[in-house]
């Protein structure tokens, strides 16, 4: 199975990108990642946050694929422990999807359509984080939890 990380907008603050790149490469030995940017069109600046959602909304539906085993990072998700969020993620490679896409949307949330579309939402913290730092926080438990199912040392238990 695939991980494909989907966002909006680019990663524009230096020391937030070494570390997706530093999770995106220890990822490499356990399964494939991909990290999808929606760009964020000059258009949408001046849209009001509805209408914003909606075009960011499209852009997201867009990239789905048939058979795609899709989750919403949202503030209202499912938490989960480490140890059960690696759980949840053997769960879904033994689903026979290619990939597992970990949806990201911009500052205002997702549309209603993306929810009609991917009812399935996780949360990492009921705290909230700016959409480029979640990146990070991510990977680092996607990692964690391929770390745990492999009965590796880099979580403590």
């Amino acid at each position: 199975m695939k991980i494909v990380i989907c966002c909006v907008g680019r990663t524009d603050v230096s020391h937030v990108q070494e570390s997706i790149d530093i999770y995106t490469d220890r990822l490499k030995h356990y399964l494939p990642v991909e990290l999808t940017i929606i760009p964020e069109q000059k258009l949408w600046k001046k849209l009001s946050p509805d209408a914003r959602k909606k075009a960011e909304g499209d852009a997201i539906l867009s990239q789905l694929l048939p058979g795609d085993r899709s989750v919403l990072l949202d503030e209202k998700g499912k938490q989960y422990t480490s140890e059960d969020f690696a759980e949840y993620l053997q769960k879904e490679m033994g689903t026979g999807a290619k990939r597992l896409v970990f949806i990201i949307g911009g500052a205002f949330g997702f549309s209603t359509e993306v929810y009609a579309e991917v009812p399935a939402k996780i949360s990492l913290s009921k705290m909230t984080f700016s959409h480029q730092m979640i990146r990070t926080l991510l990977l680092e438990q996607v990692y964690r939890g391929m770390t745990i199912l492999k009965n590796e040392p880099y979580h403590n238990r």
